[in-house]
């Protein structure tokens, strides 16, 4: 029996090395987009796949996001399972009719007769200097969508195994990269094509003073805001929402249970966020054990800027340790 197959690789890296592997182990999966076969696609996640499975299966589209996104409704109601690239998330909206009118509704439209396997890549998120149509988060609006799942991974440990998940789930996914931190860790990951399980939150780090809720990109600063708040004695649980829809409210609300405390971290704008109902689940299901009020630390209300002003959007360091110092003084 050999031995693991240890990778030092990037979250863009992981990305690539899951769907050699599951493009090796399953004929029926296929992947499509703007420049993702010839080219490897613009942030070069998809390399290699065209030489290693052929035209038929890696497939150039036309820049036709709605086209891309009925497409591959259409394949994958016929037994393949698409992987579908839009090229950045800004782009994505000109497919939505087709992932929420008819994806998300495959299986109850049919009475359960068809379903549709599909994942639908995009990378998203400020932090690259990027025009602002390139650098949303506007997961939020998917996260509304019944019958859709809203992925996001925060490293390429978490890249590996839960693009795997998704490419064999029966029911369709939205897999957003965080394009921050492509290359921002290098990690090492086992290619062993194991998933990692979905619906499920990810509890980075144990603490008993205040829970730091948060995912994609937005992992990293909360990590290093829970380093230097461990220097002042106050010991943070950070937690990796992952999928952001359906929530994992369970390992939320236990949590809070514990700390009494808890600060929601995204980069996305702050009215109707993800974060807002994070907040309203833990209202209801741990009001009795909060000793202070639920605290966001996110993105400004207004469209991204241009890159000069682009740090002064994002939540950073400083902001998200002000914000647990001012639950904890409660």
């Amino acid at each position: 029996m050999s031995g693991p197959d240890l990778r030092a690789v990037t979250l863009v890296e992981a990305v690539n090395l899951a769907l050699h592997w599951e493009m090796a182990h399953d004929e029926n999966v296929v992947v499509l987009g703007e420049d993702i076969a010839t080219n490897g696609g613009v942030f070069r996640a998809t390399v290699g796949l065209k030489e290693a499975f052929g035209y038929k299966r890696v497939m150039d589209t036309p820049l036709a996001e709605n086209l891309i996104a009925g497409t591959a409704i259409g394949m994958a109601t016929q037994g393949l399972r698409p992987v579908a690239e839009f090229q950045f998330m800004g782009f994505i909206y000109a497919g939505m009719e087709q992932i929420v009118s008819h994806a998300a509704r495959m299986r109850n439209r049919t009475r359960g007769r068809l379903h549709c396997p599909l994942v639908y890549r995009a990378p998203f998120g400020g932090g690259i200097h990027a025009p602002e149509h390139h650098s949303e988060s506007t997961e939020a609006l998917f996260a509304h969508i019944p019958g859709l799942r809203v992925v996001i991974p925060s490293s390429p440990q978490r890249a590996y195994g839960l693009l795997l998940a998704p490419i064999r789930n029966p029911d369709p996914v939205l897999f957003l990269e965080p394009k921050r931190i492509y290359r921002a860790v290098t990690q090492q990951v086992d290619n062993n094509g194991e998933a990692l399980p979905l619906d499920t939150c990810f509890t980075l780090r144990e603490g008993e003073d205040v829970t730091l809720i948060t995912w994609g990109a937005c992992v990293l600063e909360t990590l290093q805001a829970a380093d230097r708040l461990a220097a002042q004695g106050i010991t943070c649980e950070v937690i990796d929402v992952a999928t952001v829809s359906p929530l994992d409210r369970d390992t939320l609300l236990c949590s809070v249970a514990k700390t009494g405390r808890a600060v929601i971290v995204h980069e996305a704008c702050r009215n109707g966020g993800v974060g807002a109902e994070v907040a309203a689940s833990i209202a209801e299901g741990a009001f009795l054990d909060l000793q202070a009020p639920v605290v966001r630390v996110t993105g400004y209300d207004t469209v991204m800027p241009y890159y000069r002003n682009e740090q002064a959007y994002l939540p950073q360091v400083g902001d998200i340790v002000e914000a647990v110092e001012q639950v904890i003084a409660l």
